[in-house]
């Protein structure tokens, strides 16, 4: 037997069809987005609104409403992007408080909205609150987890402040070029030329928050520099911001040439993901090994993404996470064949 559903009514104040409008989307498109997130039903009649559901949904559904209503009061014109993001951030901090936890690891639950010329860029969930905690904190930072969960846009937002506030004098964006094996010379252009396409994603949130033609005066200047990893080797980085995407294609020997580079004054943040390893097989991963030999270095600080974390389209939040039921689905069956073979053996 199932229980009735609760309900909840909630009045949003001042009464404003444009911003009631703003709200509910074309034909009530962001109000079927709450409804097919929270597993509610929503009614609405002016700026009144009947929620139908769990209790808990209740709640999510009316936070994200009300936070949703306040963006409007600045003339915002909501998306469906925009509604995804805050459903994001409203659930995980549900998550976080229903769990008992504040932050993991002892980080201050304190959110920091990064400032950026362009934009301002605001932690969406508590773990990315964390992540942007610990770089702050610390000289060299990992952020490590499935795609979509903002290590890499974070870690911009964060070298792009850093370097308006004058904390440090220039930006650096390594990536191993995993794809042509780190030999480049056989590619057109210049060295930055050459390593575009592997870079473009941190020139992407580079263009929001700094805007096209300041980061290519920037770049001239050699303010903001891109580099393949191979060419890092015998450098010492002062005053800087090194961001270092994609690791987990890193050998162990490139990951510690790497780390051994950073200078005084300088902040280093590693991205990756250790399920998306593009090294050749039987080649270990510097960042796999890297969580090992680090785990208690002072200084040093890890932050673990989760599917939870993925701010990005809801269906990569479900791919991510059928991903990981499978790898452990097969794990387990490894496993049990493993013990299989073994009583064989010694049967």
């Amino acid at each position: 037997m199932t229980s009735e559903p609760h309900s909840r009514r909630l009045e949003l104040v001042p009464d404003n069809p444009q911003r009631l409008a703003s709200l509910c989307g074309r034909l009530n498109e962001h109000l079927r987005l709450l409804e097919a997130r929270l597993d509610l039903t929503i009614q609405s009649r002016g700026n009144v609104f009947t929620l139908i559901g769990p209790p808990d949904a209740l709640t999510l559904g009316e936070g994200a409403l009300r936070r949703l209503y306040a963006m409007t009061a600045d003339d915002a014109l909501l998306t469906p992007d925009l509604v995804h993001l805050v459903l994001t951030e409203v659930t995980s901090h549900h998550g976080a408080v229903a769990d008992g936890a504040t932050v993991a690891g002892g980080e201050s639950s304190i959110e920091h909205v990064l400032r950026t010329p362009k934009l301002s860029v605001k932690p969406r969930t508590p773990q990315q609150n964390n992540y942007v905690q610990a770089i702050l904190k610390h000289d060299i930072n990992f952020g490590i987890g499935p795609a979509g969960t903002g290590k890499t846009y974070l870690a911009v937002a964060c070298a792009v402040e850093a370097l308006v506030s004058e904390r440090v004098s220039r930006i650096l964006l390594v990536r191993p070029a995993v794809e042509a094996g780190e030999k480049l010379g056989f590619l057109p252009g210049d060295l930055s030329q050459k390593v575009d396409p592997y870079l473009r994603p941190l020139y992407d949130a580079l263009y929001e928050m700094l805007g096209f033609e300041r980061v290519a005066k920037l770049i001239e200047r050699q303010v903001i520099e891109v580099a393949p990893l191979a060419y890092m080797r015998g450098r010492t980085l002062n005053n800087s911001f090194i961001i270092l995407d994609e690791s987990q294609n890193t050998t162990t020997a490139q990951m510690k040439m790497f780390l051994t580079r950073i200078g005084f004054g300088s902040t280093a943040v590693i991205t990756g993901d250790v399920t998306q390893i593009d090294l050749p097989k039987g080649t270990r991963s510097g960042l796999v090994q890297v969580t090992n030999v680090l785990r208690r270095v002072k200084g040093v600080s890890f932050t673990w993404f989760s599917a939870a974390d993925v701010v990005r389209h809801p269906i990569v939040q479900r791919i991510v996470e059928a991903y990981d039921a499978y790898d452990k689905a097969n794990v387990a069956a490894l496993n049990a064949q493993e013990r299989e073979w073994h009583n064989e053996r010694d049967g």
